[in-house]
């Protein structure tokens, strides 16, 4: 992921092997990661089972929050693919009843946004 694409926030791939070093203490028997997303900060991560958002807080990022989202609770979602003067691809998740999605992502052009679709798909529909 480039500095310039990180700066506008847009997510780019994480190998799986770098997350479950970072990230391993989080899953649960049978759980295994999919795909991952870093951005400068933050990561989201697709599990076998849910949608895992950590989030790194304060000046220091000495502080993290990690939300879990299941699947079973994401009731649609959105791919927008990247243009040719829109460098970004985005992706929008809904959860429960929410009216507006309540997640959002964008990605790098590095990042193929049609596996994050089929990993969604798979889980959710």
């Amino acid at each position: 992921m480039g500095l310039f694409s990180a700066i506008l926030g847009n997510a780019g791939s994480v190998s799986q092997d770098q997350l479950l070093k970072q990230y391993g203490q989080l899953l649960i028997e049978g759980e295994e990661i999919e795909l991952g997303f870093k951005l400068i900060r933050d990561t989201f991560i697709f599990t076998t089972k849910r949608l895992i958002l950590v989030d790194k807080q304060g000046l220091t990022a000495s502080k993290t929050e990690y939300k879990s989202v299941s699947y079973k609770s994401i009731t649609r979602f959105s791919i927008e693919t990247a243009g040719t003067f829109d460098l970004d691809a985005e992706l929008k998740i809904w959860v429960s009843s929410e009216l507006q999605p309540s997640i959002r992502k964008q990605f790098n052009k590095s990042v193929n946004v049609y596996d994050v679709q089929k990993v969604l798909a798979h889980h959710v529909l």
